[in-house]
């Protein structure tokens, strides 16, 4: 049996894939490949290469870090200025730049990892799905992980790459592809959350990426071939004002959603028997 984990996107309430991980080990459940989009490779990078259960505590000081909270924790003034200057995007890469960096070590090479890694990032040149194993890391992190609008896309060899999340946010079907025989599903938590007609701009935007990416995650779900299980980890459920617009940048919440996702988790192995 090879044991995948799948880890996918969605901003600061990746912090439930933090208590997922600590549920998982605590069983016994280790990976043999992690697959990653956005948020999800950044925590499935920190998994890869250190499969341990002392991964768990290694991500939770990284979320509590302040370069974690200078990712969304700017000043409404200076990201507008900074859109003002770039015509494309709010935020700056550093901060996630130096939090990656901390967690798996300045010129990582996927290579050198315990855990084989693959993380997803969508190609704008070639409108295309894009999948980085080898080379360093930071690099096909921070494409993975670069939010249109938040982020600046990431050049790789010349080509611009933005956030995975928008061709493959949830990635089930590449763990299978890539050999995986029990799929662990490490994911935020929209997918269980029923989708309503936009009643505003932004619900227009957030309804119609939700579509999209729940889409594509039924589609792979629909094709799990015969003889590979499926555990969807269950997130908690939500947190204090998670559908308000600023709740992106969010961080005061870290700290319950690893603890709900934990439990939640936890008791969702324990009732499938699942453990090692």
């Amino acid at each position: 049996m090879t044991v995948g984990y799948a880890l996918g996107g969605g901003g600061v309430r990746g912090a439930v894939e933090v208590g997922m991980l600590r549920a998982l080990f605590e069983v016994g459940i280790t990976p043999d490949l992690v697959v990653g989009t956005s948020i999800g490779a950044i925590n499935g990078a920190a998994l890869a290469a250190n499969p341990t259960p002392s991964v768990v505590d290694d991500l939770e000081k990284a979320w509590s870090s302040e370069p974690a909270r200078a990712i969304y924790g700017e000043s409404w003034v200076k990201q507008m200025s900074r859109l003002a200057r770039s015509g494309t995007h709010l935020s700056t890469s550093k901060p996630l730049r130096a939090m990656v960096n901390g967690i798996i070590g300045e010129g990582a090479r996927f290579e050198d990892l315990p855990v084989p890694l693959a993380v997803c990032a969508a190609s704008i040149e070639r409108a295309a799905e894009q999948w980085f194993d080898s080379g360093l890391i930071i690099d096909a992190v921070l494409a993975s992980s670069a939010v249109p609008a938040a982020l600046p896309p990431v050049v790789i060899d010349g080509e611009h790459y933005v956030d995975g999340g928008v061709v493959n946010s949830i990635p089930v079907g590449e763990a299978i592809h890539r050999g995986a025989t029990e799929v662990f599903v490490l994911q935020v938590g929209r997918v269980e959350e029923p989708l309503e007609p936009p009643k505003s701009p932004t619900d227009v935007g957030r309804v119609t990426f939700e579509i999209a990416r729940r889409h594509r995650f039924a589609r792979d779900m629909a094709q799990v071939p015969e003889g590979v299980s499926v555990h969807i980890l269950p997130y908690g459920g939500h947190q204090p004002g998670d559908k308000k617009l600023g709740a992106y940048r969010n961080m005061d919440l870290t700290k319950p959603r690893m603890d709900a996702a934990y439990r939640a988790s936890l008791e969702y192995l324990a009732e499938h028997g699942v453990s090692r």
